[in-house]
């Protein structure tokens, strides 16, 4: 009896829960912070990012867990979850650094070439992982994750138009840089981590003798 199978899809499973373990852990913390900012009446926009300032410069490291309200927070929530399971899952030994560097460039960005206004939310960091999932797949070139590059095109091709400055309250900025963040790294980390599985050729080329045999016996 062949246990292959029945190994590959523990395995599978086993990948499955782990990659989750980072998904949840973040929405509920921005869960969390938002119900104890809401029942204490408090307000925690002044953890964002408020370019240019020094008031600011803490925003880039907490400004994601921060909301304005449950309608902005449930807008990242579904996206964020499913974006950063499909980089664990698919990219997981490349995930941690994915998710730091992916935070770090996109609200260092922000901080130097925002507008003066205080900038608050996940909705960088879903750009940027949509970004990286979708480019990725196509510069690797492998079948697999371009099929993923698609569904992240199909689900989440609306949020192209969330870089440009149409929506007067919404941080358009964090959008486009969390785009070229996703960008940049799918570029930079394009030949670690999964690849296009090489063809190996047989460096024995050479007929084999039976087969020039039985080519001789059928000529006329």
């Amino acid at each position: 009896m062949n246990s292959e199978p029945v190994y590959n899809k523990k395995v599978q499973e086993i990948r499955s829960k782990q990659s989750l373990i980072f998904p949840i852990a973040f929405v509920s913390l921005i869960w969390f912070l938002k119900f104890f900012e809401w029942g204490l009446d408090l307000n925690f926009y002044r953890l964002g990012i408020f370019p240019l300032h020094t008031k600011g410069l803490l925003g880039i490291i907490t400004s994601p867990f921060i909301h304005s309200d449950f309608e902005h927070l449930m807008a990242n929530t579904i996206p964020i979850f499913a974006l950063s399971w499909g980089i664990f899952y698919f990219y997981r030994k490349l995930a941690i650094r994915i998710v730091l560097y992916c935070l770090f460039t996109t609200n260092i960005l922000l901080w130097l070439g925002g507008r003066e206004a205080w900038h608050i939310g996940a909705s960088g960091l879903v750009y940027a992982f949509a970004s990286f999932l979708f480019f990725s797949g196509l510069f690797r070139n492998y079948y697999k994750l371009i099929a993923i590059s698609f569904v992240v095109a199909f689900l989440y091709g609306g949020l192209f138009w969330g870089i440009f400055p149409v929506l007067k309250d919404v941080s358009w900025e964090g959008h486009l840089f969390g785009g070229f963040s996703g960008l940049i790294y799918a570029w930079a980390f394009r030949k670690e981590g999964p690849q296009k599985p090489k063809v190996v050729w047989d460096e024995d080329d050479t007929i084999p003798e039976e087969i020039w045999n039985q080519k001789e016996n059928t000529n006329p």
